[in-house]
């Protein structure tokens, strides 16, 4: 349980769980993920350096090419549910019955 509260730590950031959406689609380097983002380019590998140093991205050097990746497609599916978890609440809010009541 600590381990999977401490991914949710990491993972409680906006702009970390936006660059993972982005690196879900594909492998992207620092100059993609900051013109995708809109964030700065520090601010950007801040958060990779958090991101590889918790093992959640990898990345791969190419000369003088790094290519950031998820580590594996489970991170994907995290965000994904969650990101259809919070969208589902929204619509529920908006006065819509739940099909489960």
């Amino acid at each position: 349980m600590d381990a999977a509260a401490d991914l949710f730590k990491i993972l409680g950031s906006s702009s970390r769980l936006l660059l993972l959406h982005l690196l879900a689609s594909e492998p992207c380097g620092v100059g993609a993920l900051v013109e995708r983002s809109e964030m700065s380019q520090p601010l950007v590998s801040q958060h990779l350096r958090t991101l590889r140093q918790s093992g959640i991205v990898t990345v791969v050097r190419t000369g003088r090419e790094a290519l950031y990746h998820l580590a594996d497609h489970h991170i994907a599916h995290v965000i994904d549910d969650a990101v259809t978890h919070v969208l589902e609440e929204k619509t529920l809010d908006k006065g819509e019955i739940d099909e489960h009541d």
